[in-house]
């Protein structure tokens, strides 16, 4: 059995959800550990699960460029330097 599309999965972990829409690991770890998200499902004392339909809804009013990676892999503070 070959393992599901991420694209294809409801819920998706941290990682696949960071992976998927090419999140900055840091910032996406920040936000959903310091405020209470709709597309963030909590199961146990710290797994967590994202929504992939409503992480979608979220980013497209306009948060994802919030929360990208740089796209030459570099941050700001690195570039000036």
């Amino acid at each position: 059995m070959k393992p599901a599309n991420l694209e294809e999965k409801e819920l998706l972990t941290v990682e696949e959800a960071i992976t998927l829409f090419n999140l900055s690991r840091g910032k996406f770890k920040r936000l959903i550990r310091e405020v209470e998200l709709s597309f963030v499902v909590h199961y146990g004392r710290q797994q967590r699960f994202i929504v992939r339909e409503e992480l979608m809804k979220y980013l497209s009013n306009g948060k994802q460029e919030e929360l990208a990676n740089a796209k030459n892999g570099r941050t700001k503070k690195r570039l000036e330097a």
